[in-house]
């Protein structure tokens, strides 16, 4: 797809791979906020630096304690009962209030939760979602799940490894459904759909490729209006914009959080030169990349 067909060169925003800890079992981490901090060291990593994790992670702060995080430009400030999911690629800070907070972080790759609707949900946007209070019958679900799912994850010892794998891979698979369910019930939740899934798919694919809606729309069979409307439904946008907001968002990673100009930004997002990048970027945010750089950084 696209006009060159060629990848783009690699980010140079520093990435978190997902570590398995002694004794815990493959592909999920259960994780006590507090000791994120003296786990990041131990791995040569700044607990406080931004990072763009090739993981999901759910978090969530208990009864009396509070957590401050930013992801992607937005800041959080995590109470008790809060839930947050963070996708693979975005890029997190954590707050300075991270050995004092008291909580959880469920780090899995995307293929872990087992069932198909726990996949639907596991690839729904990664920017349609923000924190989440749950009340209710919604934050019961969750808290069943969670303590059914704690308490299998430390009795590793108590069945087989696969079966101990296995079974934890259904009970996060109940947990994700149950936490997409409390966040369609937010009003004004978007409704994902089929054809929005796949156009979603494809743009994280292939937006430093192209950002015609046509290319798009022949790649996955569908007419550019279709697209459109899916898109609408479920983001509230059209799909170019749509397109052009994944862009722009990484542009602003890009020159947050990396070491790359501004022109290496460009040629990583696609684009036939600076000033076409530069242009595109100020009329969707108003500013120049190197304005928004110095902001973002504060210099």
């Amino acid at each position: 797809m696209g006009k060159n067909g060629q990848a783009s060169p690699r980010s140079a925003i520093r990435e978190l791979t997902l570590r398995r800890t002694a004794g815990s079992p493959p592909g999920l981490e259960l994780m006590d906020l507090a000791g994120l901090a003296d786990r990041a060291r131990r791995h040569g990593n700044d607990p406080y630096a931004s990072l763009r994790p090739a993981f999901h992670q759910l978090v969530t702060v208990h009864p009396g304690s509070r957590l401050s995080v930013s992801v992607d430009f937005a800041a959080y400030e995590l109470t008790g009962g809060d839930w947050l999911w963070i996708r693979p690629g975005q890029v997190q800070r954590w707050g300075r209030d991270l050995p004092t907070a008291e909580g959880l972080v469920m780090a899995f790759p995307a293929g872990f939760p087992d069932t198909e609707p726990a996949a639907a949900s596991v690839a729904d946007a990664p920017f349609a979602r923000a924190a989440l209070s749950p009340g209710g019958q919604d934050a019961e679900g969750l808290r069943r799940a969670l303590d059914h799912l704690r308490y299998e994850y430390d009795a590793m010892a108590e069945l087989p490894l696969e079966s101990h794998v296995r079974v934890l891979r259904h009970l996060l698979a109940v947990l994700t459904v149950r936490l997409a369910k409390a966040y369609r019930a937010e009003p004004g939740s978007p409704v994902p759909n089929e054809a929005f899934r796949r156009f979603h798919a494809a743009v994280e694919r292939d937006f430093t490729v192209t950002r015609r809606v046509e290319d798009y729309a022949v790649a996955l069979g569908y007419s550019r209006r279709t697209l459109t409307r899916a898109t609408q439904a479920a983001s509230g946008m059209s799909a170019k914009r749509y397109i052009d907001e994944r862009v722009v968002l990484e542009a602003k990673r890009e020159l947050a959080h990396g070491t790359s100009s501004a022109g290496a930004v460009a040629a990583r997002l696609g684009f036939a030169d600076s000033s076409d990048f530069t242009k595109f970027f100020r009329q969707r945010t108003g500013t120049t990349p190197t304005a928004f750089r110095a902001t973002a950084r504060g210099t």
